[in-house]
């Protein structure tokens, strides 16, 4: 007798009918270039890959997928951080990449409209010509893509200033998980839908166009490169020129370890012995600029600092940023593995808080890197072990877990850009009660009630949307094996 073809058999047998064997991948070893995202730690493999080339090709896709029942989640560019397209094993990878378009640059209006797949930096590249530039830049904007952004609420070194991916977004067209096309504006009356689905990590639906903000290129950019004995003292510093008003377009620091993989790969030259490095960017009219910029020189010289290095011109800057930019890629020319962190602290706690996870390092064998945005006490500690030692992993993990409590319990939060994915998800419960996270589920309830949209990302125990009114017939399966809660 012959066995019945699996859901997800039948399934990729339709997607293949609709697409064709070029927009459909099946292959065992091509579906394993899928299988994680930058947060390598974490791998699944999908059942299938669909690679769409238009909104109605991913409503299509999401309709098939809502029919069968079966899970799909949403792939960008794939260098989030938190296993946020972690694929699953029994669903459809839907990977953006083909929908990669600049369709509009609205001078007059400030906006440009986008693709999902077009590139943070290539945004600013086609706005440049006409004195603009998109304002949020993750270190990876080369690469990332404008809907991996959304997905996430993307920062980047100049969010101090200017804010994240949400403050830049003016509209969105999705397609909702039932593959329903639908366009959330910011000017929309009424609940901030918008504002609900950016950094809604995939669950709420897929983006397909989106419409950004453009922003004025300023009129100079300063950028100056501090070297400390240690991390406290560039603590102070920039403590100080936050106090002293100074708003900087970007105010970020690297430690000893830190500095030591950036200059491995990239040769960025810093200045030798330093502790710490504090590279600090301010932008705005000349006047404005120069005043500033001579008020931080001198905070940062009482500070402690020893060396200064100031640049005016791109190729200047360019050399500075050079070494922050390759930051987390550096760490693999000192570590064979590394786990990327993404905690929160007021600015205030940053002494503090780099105190306790030295003491972590130590007490756990485990170098850590510290690299932050230190304007806005945005850390990103670089766990550092080798995967081919017996326990390593395990040990990183939890001091990677270990830094994140000690960023709740100093006031702060357990991702500030990265978000929270499948890596962060079971620490949720340290800064929310359960009704909180129940409460959160409600939104994603009423955008998708099956469940079906990149499901087992942020919340760390999934609750079922409810059932159909009537009598309750028999427990369903989650509820019994303990993998969900009725909801």
């Amino acid at each position: 007798m012959t066995a019945a073809p699996s859901p997800i058999a039948g399934l990729t047998a339709r997607l293949l009918g609709l697409f064709g064997p070029g927009s459909v991948i099946t292959d065992p070893v091509r579906l394993r270039t899928y299988e994680c995202d930058g947060l390598t730690y974490h791998r699944a493999t999908p059942a299938v890959v669909v690679l769409p080339e238009t909104a109605e090709q991913v409503a299509a896709v999401v309709r098939e997928c809502d029919a069968a029942g079966t899970p799909f989640v949403a792939r960008g560019a794939g260098t989030g951080l938190s296993g946020g397209v972690l694929p699953r094993t029994d669903g459809v990878l839907i990977v953006m990449s083909r929908m990669r378009r600049i369709l509009e640059v609205d001078v007059p209006n400030r906006r440009a409209v986008v693709e999902p797949g077009v590139t943070n930096l290539a945004i600013t590249e086609a706005a440049r010509p006409y004195g603009y530039y998109y304002a949020p830049d993750p270190s990876s904007q080369q690469v990332c893509s404008i809907g991996g952004n959304v997905a996430e609420n993307s920062g980047g070194a100049h969010c101090l200033k200017y804010g994240f991916t949400v403050n830049h977004v003016l509209a969105v067209e999705l397609v909702t998980p039932q593959g329903e096309i639908v366009t959330l504006d910011a000017a929309d009356p009424g609940y901030d839908l918008l504002g609900a689905f950016i950094g809604s990590e995939g669950t709420l639906g897929i983006a397909t166009k989106i419409t950004v903000r453009l922003t004025r290129a300023p009129e100079t950019v300063t950028t100056l490169l501090a070297a400390f004995p240690d991390v406290e003292s560039g603590g102070t510093a920039v403590s100080e020129i936050i106090a002293a008003g100074i708003v900087p377009a970007a105010i970020e620091m690297m430690d000893a370890l830190a500095i030591e993989a950036a200059e491995a790969a990239v040769r960025c030259d810093y200045p030798a012995g330093a502790g710490a490095v504090l590279i600090v960017e301010l932008d705005g009219p000349s006047a404005e600029v120069a005043h500033q910029f001579a008020r931080v020189q001198d905070l940062c010289r009482r500070s402690g600092a020893f060396e200064l290095r100031v640049a005016d011109d791109p190729a200047e800057r360019a050399a500075i940023w050079k070494g922050r930019r390759s930051a987390f890629a550096a760490v693999g020319r000192i570590s064979p593995a590394y786990l990327v962190q993404d905690g929160v602290v007021p600015r205030t706690a940053l002494p503090r808080v780099l105190a306790g996870i030295e003491e972590l390092s130590e007490r756990f064998g485990i170098r850590v890197a510290n690299v932050f945005h230190a304007g806005d006490g945005n850390l990103h500690p670089l766990v550092l072990f080798d995967d081919a030692e017996e326990g390593a992993g395990e040990r990183a993990e939890r001091v990677s877990g270990e830094i994140l409590g000690l960023c709740v319990a100093n006031g702060g939060s357990i991702t500030g850009e990265h978000g929270v994915g499948v890596d962060k998800a079971k620490h949720m419960p340290a800064m929310f009660t359960p009704e909180d996270l129940d409460t959160m589920q409600l939104v994603r309830c009423a955008f998708d009630p099956r469940n079906l949209s990149n499901p087992g990302k942020i919340f760390p125990t999934p609750r079922l949307c409810g059932e159909a009114p009537g009598v309750r017939k028999g427990v369903h399966p989650l509820v019994a094996s303990g993998e969900a809660d009725l909801f």
